[in-house]
């Protein structure tokens, strides 16, 4: 948006009333007219101006105003074409250097040429006309004259050059052109006495993949600054070569320089990590000045190593932290309360995550699943009533919400419920893999057999030789005791793909006992209640002993089955079948 206002002087209508004269014939009461005298008295000299008022093309405000209505709907070629003609109306410089960016910005290399010659007819100031010069010359492939108006940008002296210089090349649509010039004109000799111009250089450098230009500039601005910046950046780079010791080594000076910046311990905490040594990369956290990234990665370590004598201190650390740092890390509060086994407080926390927080809505989802493992599931599933309201334009989320409350549903067996949950989500993200399997499960779990196998089917559909959805369609098959051929198939699938997952290995057993291969069914039964003590493992092959007569065995198994899970499904329907 251009600053001020553009006017022009506007004529004035000027309506001029001259002499009208009536002739009346024919009319017997009056008398006859008399001829008109031989010289006439000379009319108003304004009766007959015309005044020329300018049309759109040529009027200066209609101009503007269409470039900045262009702009604000994002037609950038529209808006240069209006600035285009706008800088012939005024000698505003700044109304040229608008049409000039404009026209670069969508290549109309002629656009730009004649703008820029206009705004260096006004006036315009050498470096930011040096600087869109070299632009449009970079884009046409003349990379002597971009060198060229590059050279004159950074030797003009104007405080922004080397910042400007660095956008033209970012923004070249040649990236081995901008690489070269780089290379070229930002060496030691001419860079200015400023770190921060040297470390954007070294780093534009790797950006522009001229890694060997990027440490030279690097090394010698540790050489010539010697600060904690140029040390880090430096270090980085030693990194991202391989070369980790000299890392350490420069990563170390940084610090030594500057001990309390929180940015550099959480780069240094970062390469001790990748190099296997988390435990140095914590102290080196826990030492100095904290904030929410340092205490979040602090956490991130501690439990990463299980240690929970480190998550009790950064919780406690966290939460006696000044209000400010409180504020902005509840979410991590909250996590750090849940892993510490401190439901009510993890509760607390989220609550006080603000509705501006990014976690915001990962604090609801979490206080919905804390709220159903207290019991409490009317509340958790208004949490999540609420949020599906709250989200409802934001489909990711809304397709979050719901398929949280189905599982929800699933795990307190309430089989009609979650089937409802999938089926809103289906209908916010339709055919989602994720939801026709949970969907799948649900009528399964629920005995509707043929609307289950009809979403693993059309799963198999969407994603041919899935192996999760081959698997529950098979044993969803052999469980109705149906199809069994299709479900021998499905299942062999499976098993190739992943040979030794337990859940499998149960559907495979439990097709053998379909198919009346008890000894096989057992075989494969106990190999998998061994790799998994799943209660669904263990029901299943209690009730294969059963069959075979080892009623014993098959009563520990159902106990085992009840003392990992009192309500399991599974198991009440074998001792149903079993004790009828």
């Amino acid at each position: 948006m251009l600053s001020g206002g553009y006017k022009f002087k506007q004529l004035r209508h000027f309506a001029a009333s001259g002499l009208v004269l009536l002739g009346v014939a024919g009319c017997a009461s009056l008398p006859p007219v008399r001829p008109a005298p031989a010289t006439l008295p000379a009319q108003q000299p304004l009766a007959h101006l015309t005044v020329a008022t300018p049309d759109d093309a040529h009027n200066l405000t209609e101009q503007l105003l269409a470039g900045e209505m262009a702009l604000a709907r994002t037609d950038l070629k529209a808006a240069a074409q209006a600035y285009g003609k706008a800088m012939l109306l005024t000698s505003d410089p700044s109304v040229a250097e608008q049409a000039a960016a404009l026209a670069v910005a969508v290549h109309d290399d002629a656009g730009a040429r004649r703008a820029l010659d206009r705004w260096q007819a006004l006036g315009a100031k050498p470096a930011p006309l040096a600087q869109m010069r070299a632009q449009l010359a970079l884009g046409e492939g003349r990379t002597a004259e971009a060198q060229h108006q590059l050279e004159l940008l950074t030797a003009s002296g104007d405080k922004d050059a080397w910042r400007d210089f660095g956008r033209v090349l970012l923004g070249s649509r040649d990236p081995a052109a901008a690489g070269r010039l780089l290379v070229a004109l930002a060496t030691p000799a001419r860079l200015p006495a400023d770190p921060k111009a040297w470390l954007a250089m070294s780093e534009m450098g790797d950006q522009l993949g001229r890694h060997a230009y990027a440490r030279q500039i690097a090394d010698a601005a540790v050489k010539r600054f010697h600060t904690a910046e140029t040390y880090a950046w430096a270090a980085q780079l030693a990194f991202k070569a391989g070369d980790r010791k000299q890392a350490m080594t420069l990563f170390g000076k940084a610090r030594a320089k500057d001990p309390k910046n929180i940015r550099l311990r959480l780069a240094y905490a970062s390469l001790l990590q990748h190099n296997g040594d988390a435990a140095h990369a914590a102290r080196v956290l826990e030492d100095g000045p904290q904030d929410t990234a340092t205490y979040a990665m602090r956490a991130g370590l501690a439990a990463r190593a299980h240690d929970s004598a480190a998550l009790a201190r950064v919780y406690d650390q966290l939460s006696h932290a000044p209000d400010e740092q409180r504020i902005h890390g509840a979410y991590l509060l909250g996590q750090l309360a849940e892993a510490l086994g401190h439901p009510d407080a993890a509760l607390k926390w989220y609550d006080q995550v603000a509705d501006s927080d990014p976690h915001a809505f990962d604090a609801d989802l979490r206080s919905a699943v804390l709220l159903q493992a207290q019991g409490k599931s009317a509340q958790a599933h208004d949490r999540l009533a609420q949020m599906q309201v709250d989200y409802l334009d934001d489909p990711p989320e809304l397709r979050q919400a719901y398929e949280v409350d189905a599982d929800l549903y699933m795990r307190e067996q309430r089989y009609t419920q979650a089937i409802d949950a999938f089926s809103h989500a289906l209908q916010v993200v339709p055919d989602d893999p994720g939801l026709l399997y949970g969907r799948g499960l649900a009528y399964a779990e629920a005995g509707k057999i043929d609307q289950a196998v009809a979403d693993f089917r059309h799963l198999l559909k969407i994603k041919p030789g899935d192996v999760d959805a081959s698997n529950a369609l098979g044993f969803t098959l052999a469980d109705a005791d149906r199809d069994l051929p299709e479900a021998t198939r499905l299942i062999e699938v499976a098993r190739a793909a992943k040979p030794h997952d337990p859940s499998i290995a149960d559907s495979w057993g439990w097709l053998q006992y379909r198919l009346g291969h008890l000894d096989q069914a057992a075989q494969v039964l106990r190999g998998a209640w061994q790799a998994s003590h799943n209660p669904d493992i263990a029901a299943h092959l209690g009730e294969v002993l059963w069959k075979q007569g080892h009623r014993q065995q098959a009563h520990k198994l159902f106990d085992e089955a009840h003392k990992l899970d009192p309500h399991n499904a599974t198991l009440q329907s074998a001792l149903r079948r079993l004790h009828p």
